[in-house]
């Protein structure tokens, strides 16, 4: 049997996640001192230039228009920097039918039925998706419910239009944007990759313009989503009055692990079949009937640092099966990796007395070396009223509630989500966010934190502000993957739920 790489977690897990961000605070709150300072230095500087003494009789006419020509560039100048909204018109999330219904007894024999696999590898995998928070409803691809599994290329093709299409029908549907109105195109699947990309899917699929512009992201893990969309964001910025598309999947059929591999076995007991469709735009006329705005995003890659390079890899086990090794290491490097994240976003977010505390106490511990004195964490509730997390797993979950400090009602979204559809790689965050207004719980002014972790190691953010308050999708079919069923939810999740015969 291959090496065992799963061991009980690092110290580091215990740790509360305290950013390290002393002199982005400093250079925030003086930036923002500065910012204040700026109107009454003008009134001091130029008197003259109000809008009231231009049209004084007083003023000469050459000042008048040394004033007037000084404020036209000013604002001239003001509306060439500003950068270009991004409203986020609508999302759809790929929900399966009762064909993909995957209990967790189902995944158990599929996965460990051949002869091939040792009673200890059975016995973990047992106990993986008894401990997994995920239900006997999510799906997983017609491909693995096969009597053996059909892992090929013409099955993960399948799998991979049924989400996609899936999605991205729906999503028109619900816009009545059409397809050739589409600028820009961006998908992401970190698994599969073939040619024609998914990306030539699609605009194949849609007849969409020639001249669209088109990028196709791999291999970037779980938050591949999130850099989707800083993508559009940016593309948005130079090309003006656009649509935008963003699909964002992974593919199950080519990448379950047959082996004996304990650090493979996680993804078989937590991956599940899943994908969403995002539409965006800079069209400010679409401001008026879309749900969000795009207010920041934050990338963070660790990738120079050795343990979180090789904490998630795609490799090959000691008798050359195929499958994704999740190091002991996962968990502390994720740490340090939303560390990071936080440290660029907080300071921008954070209401200047959150700020102004962290620093006090930071000087006291680190500067004065006040050892007694408590750190302090910033609440972040007060920055944002609703958590998109990463529905990575369990564990990832539990962590992340108590080093941000988070309530079960805040947590309610990403732990659903996880329980009804699995891990569905980047799209999670989608599932979450329709959970939200599934639940009527988005009202318009509230601020989104989506969450996202991925191989590399990356951690990634992106902040949004509803635009307008999001109605209970219950009634509504065929336009949230939850309105049939949001009544049932929440739901209680045991720690240990054992597998139904």
């Amino acid at each position: 049997m291959a090496d065992e790489k799963v061991a009980p977690p690092v110290d580091d897990r215990a740790k509360p996640l305290k950013p390290n961000y002393l002199k982005l605070v400093f250079h925030h709150v003086v930036s923002n001192a500065l910012f204040l300072c700026i109107p009454p230095l003008l009134a001091l500087l130029f008197p003259r230039l109000s809008p009231t003494s231009l049209a004084s009789p007083q003023l000469s006419p050459h000042s008048a228009v040394a004033g007037s020509t000084l404020l036209g560039l000013a604002a001239a100048l003001y509306m060439l920097r500003r950068p270009r909204a991004v409203y986020l018109v609508d999302f759809a999330c790929f929900k399966g039918s009762s064909a993909y219904v995957a209990p967790r007894v189902t995944i158990l024999a599929k996965f460990t039925g051949g002869g091939t696999f040792t009673e200890e590898t059975v016995a973990f995998q047992r106990k993986m998706l008894e401990r997994s928070g995920i239900s006997d409803e999510a799906y997983i691809p017609a491909s693995l419910l096969c009597n053996p599994p059909d892992m090929c290329y013409r099955t993960a093709q399948e799998e991979a239009e049924t989400v996609i299409f899936g999605a991205v029908d729906e999503l028109f549907r619900n816009t009545g944007v059409a397809s050739r109105d589409v600028g820009v195109l961006v998908t992401n699947c970190s698994l599969h990759n073939p040619t024609p990309t998914y990306s030539d899917m699609i605009v194949h699929r849609y007849k969409m313009s020639a001249d669209v512009i088109t990028y196709n992201l791999s291999g970037m893990g779980c938050s591949a989503g999130l850099i989707a969309i800083d993508l559009v964001r940016q593309l948005l910025q130079v090309h003006p009055k656009s649509y935008a598309l963003v699909v964002s999947t992974e593919s199950m059929t080519l990448n379950a692990y047959l082996g004996n591999n304990r650090s493979m076995l996680v993804t078989n007991s937590l991956f599940r079949m899943g994908g969403a469709a995002i539409l965006l735009t800079n069209r400010l006329r679409e401001r008026r009937r879309s749900k969000y705005q795009l207010i920041h995003t934050v990338r963070t890659h660790k990738g120079a640092d050795d343990r979180s390079y090789s904490c998630v890899t795609q490799e090959e086990d000691a008798e050359g099966k195929v499958g994704v090794a999740l190091s002991k290491d996962l968990m502390g490097v994720a740490g340090n990796a939303l560390k990071a994240n936080i440290s660029t976003l907080g300071p921008i977010v954070l209401p200047l007395s959150e700020q102004l505390l962290f620093l006090a106490s930071l000087v006291l511990k680190k500067v004065l070396k006040l050892e007694h004195v408590k750190q302090y964490l910033p609440d972040f509730k007060l920055a944002f009223e609703h958590f998109c997390i990463h529905a990575g797993g369990r564990a990832v979950l539990e962590e992340l509630e108590k080093s941000l400090g988070l309530s079960p009602w805040h947590m309610e979204p990403s732990r659903m989500t996880l329980y009804r559809f699995g891990n569905t790689s980047s799209s999670s965050l989608w599932y979450e966010l329709a959970y939200c207004e599934a639940k009527a719980r988005i009202k318009a002014g509230d601020r989104v934190w989506q969450i996202g972790f991925g191989s590399g190691f990356k951690c990634n953010s992106a902040v949004w502000r509803s635009l307008r308050a999001i109605k209970s999708a219950k009634n509504m079919r065929n336009s949230n993957p939850w309105s049939d069923e949001i009544d049932s939810f929440p739901v209680q999740v045991p720690k240990l739920v054992p597998l139904m015969p």
